[in-house]
């Protein structure tokens, strides 16, 4: 059997398979499992077919580069999948993780658990460890890099669990294969003025029963922190207001 395949060509073959197990998988499980978490933003759950995120299974956050917002919106959602009890832990192998920040967010901290791994081994091991323990409402990571192997074990990690697994990654990995069941990426928007909230848009590049599902635009107060479907402006946006992180 010849072997030249194109590598584009073999990643999709390999993205369908998954998505086809995964398919299989969801129609062989009880009807009530899987309650569903909402991601914090009403407009964004307008747009999954679920509503929100499955518990027990995988979310990846893309973030198009630094300052997307990407990982204040992932932080949201973790909010919404503790507030009925269950840890947070945050795997922070970059320490570069401030929780204060979440705070602010809503997480309370007698639920959030930091590990810093002192390498990219023990990091994944925790992190599997993390979504496989049903005292766990969220596990939060930034994993640059994962192979399929990796990846399914951790989403299975997830099912076992009945966390949810939140995954904030860099946007160049958007066509590399996933076992996330929602797929999204962030990118920032203009804002109108400087003291303006940051404006954000969202594309659902995966979800259950659906390759793609539109984009949205939310607005986020770094003062008070609600988070809004955007309003229209009433002129046109500064393209030098650069969006915080």
């Amino acid at each position: 059997m010849s072997n030249s395949v194109p590598i584009q060509s073999r990643s999709r073959l390999v993205q369908a398979l998954q998505e086809q197990i995964a398919r299989l998988e969801r129609d062989r499980r009880p009807a009530d499992d899987g309650a569903v978490v909402p991601s914090g933003s009403e407009a964004l759950d307008r747009l999954l077919p679920q509503g929100g995120f499955r518990r027990g299974s995988l979310v990846e956050w893309l973030a198009a580069g630094r300052g997307s917002g990407c990982q204040t919106l992932a932080l949201y959602t973790v909010r919404e999948a503790c507030r009925e009890g269950g840890a947070v832990v945050v795997l922070d192998q970059a320490r570069e993780f401030y929780p204060p920040a979440a705070v602010r967010l809503g997480i309370p901290t007698d639920q959030l658990i930091v590990v810093s791994a002192r390498d990219l081994a023990d990091n994944t091991w925790a992190l599997d460890q993390a979504l496989r323990c049903p005292a766990v409402a969220a596990v939060v990571a930034w994993p640059e890099k994962l192979d399929g192997h990796t990846f399914r074990r951790l989403q299975l990690a997830a099912e076992e669990g009945g966390g949810l697994g939140v995954l904030i990654r860099p946007e160049r990995v958007r066509h590399e294969p996933s076992w996330a069941a929602v797929r999204l990426l962030v990118e920032p928007l203009s804002s109108a003025a400087p003291d303006a909230p940051r404006r954000l848009k969202v594309d659902v590049l995966r979800s259950p029963e659906h390759a793609a599902g539109g984009s949205v635009e939310v607005e986020i107060d770094d003062q008070t922190h609600p988070l809004c479907p955007t309003r229209k402006l009433a002129r046109p946006a500064d393209p030098r207001r650069a969006a915080g992180a």
